[in-house]
């Protein structure tokens, strides 16, 4: 009898519940898979903003990564929040025999505006894991910061950017458009065969928190299952968009409040 799809998930912790480590276990458990972590920093943040952050130190890091594959291993791995050079080292050297897909969300920005990532840590991030990622999946700011251009404003611009990530050693590179103008939102899948794209109507709400590490999750949950990419990214792109339709319900917070990650759970 074969068991649950298992996901590790190595990112930050975000207290308001919305973005992080809390949503990519919301949006793994919705996607029926079974997450463990390892995490990063913690950060003192709500809907408002981040209030204080504070990096862990990379020997717990390195040990919580290890300790989830020796014992309970994982069918796939999405990297989020990992602030610091040292820290993206670390998880790089911790992950260097890891045989199975690699989802990297490049968290650098949080909703709020607030820094996530320094300038060294985008480059050993660059260096190390970018080469290692099955998957990268940046919005357009972050891919423009990963490039050290200025962000995509045309659909030409964000082709030809995945592209230039695509060079940089990821099998595949997710274009997030949700900086883009316009009613609807396009996402490219990018890959050295071709590209493919996933619109939906833009959702008039400002309940978008989380959006990046949920879709991630999501993406990387599918990829533990079996799933193939494009499939992958297909099944989560439309269930992201479900989940911010029904934002609005959930009523947490005064700010950019969460998506409803169990939208097809409970109401």
């Amino acid at each position: 009898m074969q068991g649950a799809a298992r996901l590790l998930i190595i990112a930050g912790s975000d207290s308001g519940g919305g973005a992080g480590i809390q949503a990519d276990l919301k949006s793994a458990s919705a996607r029926g898979v079974y997450a463990a972590t390892a995490i990063t920093a913690i950060t003192a943040q709500n809907t408002l903003g981040v209030q204080a952050v504070e990096m862990l130190p990379t020997a717990i890091v390195r040990a919580q990564i290890a300790s989830v594959l020796d014992d309970i291993d994982a069918d796939a791995i999405k990297i989020g929040m990992l602030g610091s050079a040292a820290i993206t080292v670390a998880v790089a050297e911790a992950l260097q025999d890891y045989p199975g897909p690699i989802v990297l969300d490049p968290v650098m920005v949080a909703k709020s505006g607030d820094a996530l990532l320094d300038g060294d840590a985008i480059r050993a991030m660059r260096e190390l894991l970018l080469p290692r990622a099955t998957l990268l999946t940046p919005n357009l700011p972050e891919a423009a910061s990963l490039l050290g251009a200025a962000p995509a404003t045309t659909p030409d611009e964000v082709m030809e950017q995945g592209q230039a990530l695509l060079s940089m050693g990821p099998k595949a590179v997710l274009m997030k458009g949700g900086h883009a103008e316009g009613s609807t939102c396009t996402d490219w899948l990018v890959t050295p065969w071709n590209s493919t794209g996933f619109t939906a109507p833009r959702i008039a709400t400002q309940n978008t928190h989380g959006t990046g590490c949920s879709l991630s999750s999501a993406i990387a949950a599918e990829l533990a299952k079996g799933v193939e990419l494009l499939q992958a990214v297909e099944t989560a792109h439309d269930w992201l968009h479900h989940a911010i339709a029904q934002a609005d319900l959930l009523r947490i917070g005064t700010g950019h409040g969460p998506v409803h990650h169990f939208h097809g759970i409970w109401p």
